[in-house]
């Protein structure tokens, strides 16, 4: 079973930044036992859509030659929990990119329907590249990443430095 901790992204730019939104909502299984009676997502899973925002922009910079894994969190640092209700705004921005690795700063805002953001966790993560075959088994088939892509809105938002959209590829 994957576990994906993204709803769409509303934002973009490749090899830059990216904003994604993942709407907390008390039918998801994981949080009817964590603090029965006072549901909570926990950070960890925060942590991950952070880390899927952050990885997905990584691997669209690379062109999804690599395999994108996330090595480190640094830094992290949590204000108040996130709730079922919230709808939470991840962003990340690529501080350094290398065929190796790279780092992105990444937060998690709190935003209501009013629009006004709260900030409610922020972290350094640090992402491993790896050659295909390097023991790290693949998560995709490209249909399927395609699909997925597709259904985050990348391809309707997305665009690169000079502001032109992206292009969607052709595997």
């Amino acid at each position: 079973m994957r576990w994906f901790w993204i709803d769409r992204f509303n934002e973009f730019v490749r090899g830059k930044q990216a904003t994604a939104v993942k709407n907390v909502s008390l039918a998801e299984e994981h949080l009817h036992d964590h603090f029965p009676g006072a549901a909570l997502m926990p950070n960890s899973l925060v942590v991950e859509g952070m880390a899927q925002t952050a990885g997905l922009l990584v691997a669209e910079a690379l062109d999804f030659n690599r395999r994108v894994v996330l090595a480190k969190v640094a830094k992290a640092e949590f204000h108040y929990d996130a709730v079922p209700g919230d709808t939470l705004q991840f962003r990340a921005i690529i501080l350094d990119l290398k065929p190796t690795g790279s780092l992105a700063k990444v937060s998690s805002k709190v935003v209501d329907p009013a629009g006004n953001e709260q900030l409610q966790g922020e972290a350094e993560l640090f992402f491993a590249h790896l050659e295909p075959g390097e023991g790290v088994p693949k998560l995709f088939e490209p249909d399927e990443l395609l699909k997925w892509l597709d259904h985050m809105h990348i391809y309707d938002i997305g665009r690169d430095e000079a502001g032109n959209p992206l292009s969607r590829p052709d595997w």
